[in-house]
């Protein structure tokens, strides 16, 4: 097959509604995870790792939102519901590199939320310029190796039947369900790939937070608690809200489940994650918040430089 469809799912009255919080919460996230990162690079306060990966966090989430969702939006102007072979191979690679990439990203970060808070006289030294971008560019290499293997297994299978895909973008499982063959063992390879690539860095973040809570149990200040926990209560909700909806999507050997429940849990973790992980980590972060505001109000003075 030359090309492929989404199925058109949704009755023609919803569709404007549905373009509309495609367009409002795409926009949201390129602008306020464009202002994290901005934010980051410019302040001089926020030259630490805890802020490195937080920026590469949020290019993560850029890249996330629009391997997917500008595609959604020219389905919906052009009425074109179809797309090439390759461009949805291509789609899928970028998707499953970037979450992968992103699962091992975070239990990077609760790697270093470990250093600063129980080896704190070690922080520094361990956590390196050089080690930040080795653990930055290592995510990215561990997420491209599976993707490229999980992508060439399944488009390596015949599909001879339906060419119509239940569900908004190319994965792995809705693709599943096209192959005109026992797919037993791809579904048992993404499940193991999965278990690694999600659940190794699970166990790190786990382990870690093991020994962060203990840490904390031993400070005796209840300032001092709860500056700890303040540092890792925005990334322990990012970790609870991508992995939850991720491990319901992959690690399930069943490629037969509900095609509705599988559609609300990748809108979940394509576009409204995303978009909502920038407020996250900047509304209970006072030096964010500070930096962020400096930034915002440097916008429209630069703008008012450049005109004139």
């Amino acid at each position: 097959m030359d090309k492929w469809q989404r199925e058109s799912t949704e009755p023609q009255k919803c569709e404007g509604r549905i373009f509309t919080f495609f367009l409002c919460a795409y926009i949201f996230t390129l602008v306020s995870n464009g202002l994290i990162i901005l934010t980051i690079s410019l302040e001089s306060i926020l030259q630490k790792p805890m802020y490195f990966f937080l920026r590469n966090l949020s290019v993560h989430e850029l890249c996330f939102t629009t391997v997917t969702v500008p595609k959604l939006l020219q389905v919906f102007i052009s009425k074109d519901l179809s797309i090439s072979f390759s461009a949805c191979a291509i789609q899928m690679f970028i998707f499953f590199t970037i979450g992968v990439s992103e699962c091992v990203f975070l239990g990077f970060m609760a790697f270093d939320r470990y250093m600063a808070i129980c080896h704190p006289l070690r922080y520094t030294s361990v956590m390196n310029t050089q080690m930040c971008y080795q653990l930055s560019v290592g995510s990215w290499v561990i997420g491209s190796f599976v993707s490229l293997g999980q992508t060439s297994f399944v488009f390596s299978l015949p599909y001879c039947g339906s060419n119509l895909i239940a569900h908004y973008f190319c994965d792995i499982p809705p693709l599943l369900k096209l192959a005109c063959t026992n797919t037993f063992i791809n579904e048992l390879s993404v499940f193991i790939v999965c278990m690694c690539g999600a659940g190794v860095p699970f166990l790190l973040i786990l382990c870690s937070y093991v020994n962060i809570m203990i840490s904390i149990l031993l400070i005796h200040s209840s300032e001092g608690r709860h500056k700890a926990l303040s540092t890792c209560s925005a990334h322990l909700t990012s970790v609870i809200l991508f992995y939850g909806t991720t491990m319901l999507t992959y690690l399930r050997i069943d490629t037969y489940g509900s095609d509705k429940n599988d559609r609300f849990l990748s809108l979940f973790y394509c576009i409204i994650i995303p978009a909502i992980n920038p407020l996250i980590y900047s509304l209970r972060n006072k030096e964010m918040k500070t930096a962020l505001r400096k930034v915002i109000f440097k916008i429209p003075n630069t703008m008012n430089e450049i005109s004139y």
